[in-house]
């Protein structure tokens, strides 16, 4: 008798409390003058997200007949590292946002230089994590191959360059390229990352990671152009933080450039395309299948 697969709110719920309990655990609140930047990582960190990349990290492993278990460092480290760039997103110098799942942004809690240094101690602290004594039972080869793809990932060949190409592009009259090159690098990358760190723990065979690679490319993607749309469809009640940003600021998104309908069109083919890439995969893939099926459906 095959066991129940559950539910996407099921399956994210429980994934979620994992990674929960492993993040308060590997980064318990301090006291003393630890106390101030401790309360400020953890403000953002315990805001409410749905940790989506540890989430997809541990389902990728999954999906391949590994534990889950196996990868809840890396999977939290990667969520250290997505938590330090909402903070810096936030900041006034970058995309000036006051509210953060529904919560006053880092730095309007904190101040502007401890939310930068937050922001920096998290980063940190993520390789300080995938480096130490967590990382036992994942052969040292293999977890520096890991953290290397991460650290490109995360980097400026990564996130770091498309922000940065985000930025540069606020104002101006762009082309798909453009856009296409910000939306992978700065979105994409992590979320393909994430998919790849926990298919490499649990030992994937090349043709099963080349499929999740695609996966999570075209995920990633879809759901970047998800949140392009929410920006202009959803509310702050819904959403957590100010929508409308991105017509403000001038930015470069798929919306700005082709219109809602056409990158609604264009993220449901993302996602379709996500899902063939692992048809092959038998029912232990299941959750990877709903989680890109809610990118297309959610509402925050």
């Amino acid at each position: 008798m095959k066991n129940r697969i559950p539910s996407l709110e099921e399956y994210l719920e429980t994934k979620k409390n994992v990674v929960d309990r492993a993040l308060d655990e590997y980064l318990p609140e301090l006291i003393g003058f630890s106390a101030e930047i401790s309360d400020s990582m953890r403000y953002t960190l315990f805001a409410g997200g749905k940790r989506i990349r540890p989430v997809l990290c541990m389902a990728s492993a999954e999906a391949v007949g590994g534990s889950p278990e196996s990868v809840i460092p890396v999977a939290c480290a990667i969520e250290m590292i997505h938590t330090y760039s909402l903070i810096h997103d936030d900041l006034p110098s970058m995309d000036n946002d006051d509210y953060r799942r529904g919560k006053p942004s880092n730095h309007k809690a904190f101040g502007e230089g401890v939310a930068v240094l937050a922001g920096d101690a998290l980063l940190t602290e993520a390789f300080y994590l995938m480096s130490g004594k967590s990382s036992r039972g994942i052969s040292p080869e293999k977890n520096l191959a890991i953290i290397h793809e991460i650290s490109e990932a995360a980097g400026f060949r990564g996130m770091i360059g498309g922000q940065v190409a985000d930025l540069r592009a606020e104002g101006k009259n762009v082309d798909m390229e453009t856009v296409d090159y910000i939306h992978t690098h700065k979105t994409q990358a992590l979320i393909t990352v994430s998919i790849r760190a926990g298919a490499i723990i649990a030992d994937a065979c090349e043709d099963d990671l080349n499929a999740l690679t695609e996966y999570g490319e075209k995920t990633g993607l879809a759901f970047q152009i998800a949140d392009d749309i929410l920006d202009i469809e959803s509310c702050r009640t819904i959403l957590g933080k100010d929508t409308g940003s991105d017509e403000g600021l001038g930015k470069a998104t798929y919306p700005a450039l082709i219109g809602l309908k056409e990158s609604k069109a264009r993220m449901r083919t993302l996602v379709e395309d996500a899902l063939d890439a692992i048809r092959h995969f038998d029912e232990k893939a299941e959750p990877l299948r709903m989680i890109a099926r809610f990118i297309a459906e959610r509402k925050s």
